[in-house]
């Protein structure tokens, strides 16, 4: 592997990067609050050769905002809900934006 191959890994946001005990400490949590919101399916961490849990930033962006909602007095189960549904409506938004800006492009034209 090249070095620039390498350096494009760590700018993707989805390169599973993290082991599981440095995920928990970057976000201040356990570990087992990481395996109970993979357990809600709120996240699929990627698995190691040696079948250990690894996580990317978009991970690691995800459990952070269902860990401020469980630090807020949310369950876990319902704290998953609402972040699975907030990035569903964040991707919504953003499919929409782009249509809009594709559809104004083709009024200029035509």
């Amino acid at each position: 592997m090249t070095a620039e191959a390498s350096n494009d890994r760590l700018d993707d946001d989805d390169y599973p990067a993290y082991t599981m005990g440095r995920a928990a400490a970057m976000l201040g949590t356990t570990q087992g609050f990481l395996r109970a919101i993979g357990d809600a399916r709120l996240i699929t961490p990627l698995r190691s050769e040696g079948g250990h849990r690894r996580y990317s930033r978009y991970q690691l962006r995800i459990a952070a905002r269902a860990r401020e909602l469980v630090d807020q007095g949310t369950s876990i189960e319902a704290a998953c809900r609402i972040v699975a549904l907030e990035d569903q409506l964040e991707e919504a938004q953003r499919i929409n934006a782009e249509y809009r800006r594709a559809a104004e492009t083709a009024d200029r034209r035509g």
